[in-house]
Protein backbone atom coordinates (compact mmCIF):
# COMPACT_ATOMS: atom_id res chain seq x y z
CA UNK A 1 0.00 0.00 0.00
CA UNK A 2 1.55 3.35 -0.94
CA UNK A 3 2.20 6.24 1.56
CA UNK A 4 -1.34 7.28 3.26
CA UNK A 5 -1.47 10.92 5.07
CA UNK A 6 -4.04 12.12 6.99
CA UNK A 7 -5.09 14.59 3.80
CA UNK A 8 -5.99 11.17 2.44
CA UNK A 9 -7.95 9.75 5.39
CA UNK A 10 -9.55 12.53 7.36
CA UNK A 11 -12.66 13.52 4.34
CA UNK A 12 -14.10 10.42 5.04
CA UNK A 13 -13.63 10.81 9.23
CA UNK A 14 -16.52 12.87 11.07
CA UNK A 15 -15.30 14.65 13.35
CA UNK A 16 -17.13 17.68 15.14
CA UNK A 17 -16.55 21.33 13.66
CA UNK A 18 -12.47 22.69 13.45
CA UNK A 19 -11.32 24.19 17.80
CA UNK A 20 -14.15 21.74 18.76
CA UNK A 21 -12.66 20.19 22.37
CA UNK A 22 -12.97 16.55 22.33
CA UNK A 23 -11.04 13.68 24.08
CA UNK A 24 -9.52 10.74 22.55
CA UNK A 25 -9.62 7.41 23.86
CA UNK A 26 -5.56 6.38 23.10
CA UNK A 27 -4.70 2.93 23.71
CA UNK A 28 -0.98 3.56 21.54
CA UNK A 29 -2.44 0.80 18.88
CA UNK A 30 -2.15 1.87 15.36
CA UNK A 31 -6.15 2.76 15.33
CA UNK A 32 -5.97 5.51 18.76
CA UNK A 33 -2.93 6.70 16.87
CA UNK A 34 -4.29 7.72 13.72
CA UNK A 35 -7.35 9.00 15.87
CA UNK A 36 -5.41 11.36 17.44
CA UNK A 37 -3.15 12.44 14.53
CA UNK A 38 -6.91 12.79 12.60
CA UNK A 39 -8.65 14.53 15.11
CA UNK A 40 -5.39 17.46 15.34
CA UNK A 41 -5.96 17.38 11.65
CA UNK A 42 -9.18 18.31 11.76
CA UNK A 43 -8.80 21.34 13.38
CA UNK A 44 -10.16 19.63 16.76
CA UNK A 45 -8.49 21.06 19.90
CA UNK A 46 -7.56 17.60 21.00
CA UNK A 47 -7.45 15.54 24.77
CA UNK A 48 -5.42 12.19 24.73
CA UNK A 49 -6.31 9.71 27.43
CA UNK A 50 -4.40 6.39 27.90
CA UNK A 51 -5.67 4.17 30.19
CA UNK A 52 -3.77 1.37 31.85
CA UNK A 53 -5.87 -1.04 33.04
CA UNK A 54 -3.26 -3.14 34.53
CA UNK A 55 -3.20 -6.21 33.09
CA UNK A 56 0.05 -6.76 31.41
CA UNK A 57 3.40 -5.47 32.66
CA UNK A 58 4.09 -3.24 30.12
CA UNK A 59 1.21 -1.81 29.94
CA UNK A 60 2.55 1.47 32.07
CA UNK A 61 5.13 2.28 29.75
CA UNK A 62 2.60 2.14 26.49
CA UNK A 63 1.45 5.80 28.40
CA UNK A 64 4.82 7.29 27.24
CA UNK A 65 3.93 6.47 23.51
CA UNK A 66 0.99 8.52 23.73
CA UNK A 67 2.44 11.13 25.28
CA UNK A 68 4.67 11.28 22.98
CA UNK A 69 2.15 11.30 20.07
CA UNK A 70 0.16 14.18 21.82
CA UNK A 71 3.59 15.76 22.24
CA UNK A 72 4.64 15.51 18.54
CA UNK A 73 0.65 16.32 17.26
CA UNK A 74 0.03 19.08 19.64
CA UNK A 75 -2.50 17.06 21.55
CA UNK A 76 -2.85 17.69 25.42
CA UNK A 77 -2.33 14.43 27.62
CA UNK A 78 -3.48 12.79 30.45
CA UNK A 79 -2.92 8.98 31.85
CA UNK A 80 -5.78 7.16 33.88
CA UNK A 81 -5.26 3.81 36.03
CA UNK A 82 -8.01 1.55 36.56
CA UNK A 83 -8.32 -1.40 38.38
CA UNK A 84 -9.39 -5.16 36.32
CA UNK A 85 -8.74 -8.21 37.90
CA UNK A 86 -8.14 -11.68 35.77
CA UNK A 87 -11.21 -13.78 35.45
CA UNK A 88 -14.05 -14.34 33.62
CA UNK A 89 -16.26 -11.48 30.92
CA UNK A 90 -12.45 -9.99 31.32
CA UNK A 91 -13.20 -7.84 28.35
CA UNK A 92 -16.66 -6.44 29.27
CA UNK A 93 -15.15 -5.48 32.80
CA UNK A 94 -12.14 -3.66 31.24
CA UNK A 95 -14.41 -1.99 28.89
CA UNK A 96 -16.58 -0.89 31.54
CA UNK A 97 -13.82 0.48 33.95
CA UNK A 98 -12.40 2.28 30.68
CA UNK A 99 -15.58 3.73 30.28
CA UNK A 100 -15.77 4.78 33.89
CA UNK A 101 -12.60 7.24 33.47
CA UNK A 102 -13.46 8.64 30.41
CA UNK A 103 -16.32 11.57 29.66
CA UNK A 104 -19.43 9.82 28.45
CA UNK A 105 -18.57 11.16 24.77
CA UNK A 106 -15.12 10.45 24.52
CA UNK A 107 -13.87 9.40 20.62
CA UNK A 108 -12.98 6.32 20.18
CA UNK A 109 -10.51 4.43 16.74
CA UNK A 110 -12.74 1.95 15.87
CA UNK A 111 -12.58 1.35 12.55
CA UNK A 112 -15.03 -0.26 9.55
CA UNK A 113 -13.36 -3.43 10.34
CA UNK A 114 -14.43 -3.56 13.84
CA UNK A 115 -17.74 -2.89 12.79
CA UNK A 116 -17.97 -5.57 10.86
CA UNK A 117 -16.90 -8.09 13.57
CA UNK A 118 -19.08 -6.21 15.98
CA UNK A 119 -21.82 -7.41 13.79
CA UNK A 120 -20.91 -10.27 13.35
CA UNK A 121 -20.35 -10.59 17.42
CA UNK A 122 -24.04 -9.74 17.88
CA UNK A 123 -24.80 -12.02 15.39
CA UNK A 124 -23.43 -14.57 17.25
CA UNK A 125 -25.28 -13.55 20.10
CA UNK A 126 -28.89 -14.02 18.71
CA UNK A 127 -29.21 -9.62 18.21
CA UNK A 128 -31.94 -8.24 16.30
CA UNK A 129 -31.89 -5.47 13.82
CA UNK A 130 -30.46 -2.92 16.84
CA UNK A 131 -27.54 -5.33 16.96
CA UNK A 132 -26.52 -6.09 14.00
CA UNK A 133 -26.95 -2.49 12.95
CA UNK A 134 -23.05 -2.27 14.89
CA UNK A 135 -22.03 0.88 16.38
CA UNK A 136 -24.28 3.86 16.26
CA UNK A 137 -22.16 6.34 13.69
CA UNK A 138 -22.75 9.15 16.33
CA UNK A 139 -19.76 11.11 16.16
CA UNK A 140 -18.12 8.96 19.13
CA UNK A 141 -16.79 6.37 15.98
CA UNK A 142 -15.01 9.05 13.93
CA UNK A 143 -13.04 6.37 11.99
CA UNK A 144 -15.92 3.69 10.69
CA UNK A 145 -15.22 4.51 7.43
CA UNK A 146 -11.92 3.95 7.43
CA UNK A 147 -10.04 0.31 7.29
CA UNK A 148 -7.67 -0.74 9.95
CA UNK A 149 -4.67 -1.18 6.97
CA UNK A 150 -5.41 2.45 6.28
CA UNK A 151 -4.46 3.26 10.05
CA UNK A 152 -1.65 1.25 10.35
CA UNK A 153 -0.25 2.80 7.20
CA UNK A 154 -0.56 5.82 8.31
CA UNK A 155 1.10 5.51 11.11
CA UNK A 156 3.95 4.31 9.14
CA UNK A 157 3.94 7.37 6.95
CA UNK A 158 4.57 8.97 10.12
CA UNK A 159 6.78 7.44 11.68
CA UNK A 160 4.93 6.06 14.69
CA UNK A 161 5.81 3.04 16.62
CA UNK A 162 2.31 1.38 17.31
CA UNK A 163 1.62 -0.23 20.59
CA UNK A 164 1.29 -4.23 19.87
CA UNK A 165 -1.00 -5.41 21.83
CA UNK A 166 -0.43 -9.29 22.59
CA UNK A 167 -4.24 -9.85 23.58
CA UNK A 168 -5.25 -8.80 19.73
CA UNK A 169 -4.04 -12.46 19.08
CA UNK A 170 -5.18 -14.25 22.00
CA UNK A 171 -8.25 -16.64 20.36
CA UNK A 172 -9.49 -17.30 23.81
CA UNK A 173 -11.30 -14.36 23.01
CA UNK A 174 -14.45 -14.48 20.80
CA UNK A 175 -13.45 -11.45 18.57
CA UNK A 176 -10.32 -12.58 18.28
CA UNK A 177 -11.38 -16.02 16.67
CA UNK A 178 -14.01 -13.34 14.39
CA UNK A 179 -10.86 -11.24 12.96
CA UNK A 180 -8.83 -14.52 12.86
CA UNK A 181 -10.76 -16.99 12.00
CA UNK A 182 -14.14 -16.38 10.60
CA UNK A 183 -14.04 -12.93 8.73
CA UNK A 184 -10.66 -14.74 6.47
CA UNK A 185 -13.58 -17.83 5.82
CA UNK A 186 -16.17 -15.58 4.72
CA UNK A 187 -14.40 -13.77 2.58
CA UNK A 188 -12.56 -16.98 1.16
CA UNK A 189 -16.30 -18.24 0.86
CA UNK A 190 -17.43 -14.85 -0.78
CA UNK A 191 -14.24 -14.55 -2.75
CA UNK A 192 -14.22 -11.12 -1.59
CA UNK A 193 -13.60 -8.61 1.29
CA UNK A 194 -16.83 -8.85 3.28
CA UNK A 195 -16.01 -6.29 5.51
CA UNK A 196 -17.44 -3.20 3.21
CA UNK A 197 -20.47 -5.97 2.64
CA UNK A 198 -21.17 -5.87 6.23
CA UNK A 199 -20.55 -2.44 7.32
CA UNK A 200 -23.19 -1.28 4.44
CA UNK A 201 -25.85 -3.87 6.01
CA UNK A 202 -25.11 -2.62 9.22
CA UNK A 203 -25.56 0.65 7.93
CA UNK A 204 -29.31 0.35 6.00
CA UNK A 205 -30.20 -1.58 9.25
CA UNK A 206 -29.42 1.15 11.23
CA UNK A 207 -31.40 3.36 8.87
CA UNK A 208 -34.51 0.62 9.29
CA UNK A 209 -34.29 0.57 13.14
CA UNK A 210 -34.17 4.45 13.54
CA UNK A 211 -37.34 4.76 11.25
CA UNK A 212 -39.27 2.06 13.41
CA UNK A 213 -38.09 3.95 16.29
CA UNK A 214 -40.02 6.73 15.34
CA UNK A 215 -43.11 4.62 14.47
CA UNK A 216 -42.62 2.85 17.94
CA UNK A 217 -42.82 6.69 19.87
CA UNK A 218 -46.20 7.00 18.56
CA UNK A 219 -47.73 4.38 21.37
CA UNK A 220 -48.62 4.82 24.40
CA UNK A 221 -46.67 2.06 25.62
CA UNK A 222 -48.82 2.35 29.17
CA UNK A 223 -51.97 1.46 27.35
CA UNK A 224 -52.46 -2.11 27.61
CA UNK A 225 -55.16 -2.43 25.09
CA UNK A 226 -53.14 0.13 22.36
CA UNK A 227 -49.90 -1.73 22.76
CA UNK A 228 -51.87 -5.40 22.48
CA UNK A 229 -53.49 -3.71 19.16
CA UNK A 230 -49.66 -2.43 18.01
CA UNK A 231 -47.88 -4.36 15.20
CA UNK A 232 -45.86 -6.77 16.98
CA UNK A 233 -42.28 -5.51 15.45
CA UNK A 234 -43.68 -1.59 17.01
CA UNK A 235 -45.02 -3.18 20.27
CA UNK A 236 -41.60 -5.04 21.05
CA UNK A 237 -39.58 -1.74 20.15
CA UNK A 238 -42.61 0.55 22.22
CA UNK A 239 -41.63 -2.30 25.06
CA UNK A 240 -38.41 -2.04 24.77
CA UNK A 241 -37.37 1.97 24.82
CA UNK A 242 -40.11 1.85 28.15
CA UNK A 243 -37.97 -0.80 30.07
CA UNK A 244 -34.81 1.19 29.26
CA UNK A 245 -35.80 3.65 31.68
CA UNK A 246 -35.29 0.95 34.54
CA UNK A 247 -31.90 -0.22 33.60
CA UNK A 248 -29.11 0.46 31.29
CA UNK A 249 -29.23 -2.41 29.26
CA UNK A 250 -31.57 -3.26 26.59
CA UNK A 251 -33.95 -5.80 27.88
CA UNK A 252 -34.07 -9.35 26.43
CA UNK A 253 -36.67 -10.42 23.86
CA UNK A 254 -38.14 -12.98 26.68
CA UNK A 255 -38.80 -10.29 29.31
CA UNK A 256 -40.19 -8.01 26.33
CA UNK A 257 -42.54 -10.47 25.35
CA UNK A 258 -44.19 -11.28 28.63
CA UNK A 259 -44.62 -7.52 29.31
CA UNK A 260 -46.94 -7.94 26.10
CA UNK A 261 -48.83 -10.99 28.15
CA UNK A 262 -49.69 -8.75 30.37
CA UNK A 263 -50.59 -6.45 28.04
CA UNK A 264 -52.78 -9.02 26.40
CA UNK A 265 -54.12 -10.07 29.94
CA UNK A 266 -52.63 -12.96 29.59
CA UNK A 267 -50.98 -12.14 33.00
CA UNK A 268 -51.61 -9.36 35.83
CA UNK A 269 -47.87 -8.18 36.03
CA UNK A 270 -43.88 -9.60 35.56
CA UNK A 271 -40.92 -9.14 36.96
CA UNK A 272 -38.29 -7.40 34.13
CA UNK A 273 -35.31 -7.47 36.16
CA UNK A 274 -32.97 -4.57 37.68
CA UNK A 275 -35.32 -5.16 40.36
CA UNK A 276 -38.39 -3.89 38.47
CA UNK A 277 -41.88 -5.38 37.70
CA UNK A 278 -44.57 -4.12 35.46
CA UNK A 279 -48.17 -4.58 36.51
CA UNK A 280 -51.59 -3.92 34.70
CA UNK A 281 -53.81 -1.56 36.66
CA UNK A 282 -57.22 -0.08 35.18
CA UNK A 283 -56.51 -0.55 31.57
CA UNK A 284 -52.83 0.60 32.05
CA UNK A 285 -49.34 -1.10 32.52
CA UNK A 286 -46.99 1.00 35.18
CA UNK A 287 -43.47 0.46 35.55
CA UNK A 288 -42.19 0.03 38.80
CA UNK A 289 -39.17 -0.67 41.72
CA UNK A 290 -39.91 -3.64 43.64
CA UNK A 291 -36.66 -3.12 45.74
Amino acid sequence: MPAILPDDLVGRCRFPSPGTAVTCAVSGGADSLALLVLAVHAGCDVTAVHVDHGLRAESAGEADVVADAAARFGAAFRAARVEVAPGPNLEARARAARRSVLPPDALTGHTADDQAETILLNLLRGSGRDGLSGMPDDGRHPLLRIRRSETRALCDALELKPVDDPTNADRRYRRNRVRHELLPLLASIAERDVVPVLVRQGALLGEEAALLDSLAAAIDVTDAKALAAAPPALARRAVRRWLQQASPYPPDAATVERVLGVARLDATGCDVGGGARVRRSGGRLVLEQTN
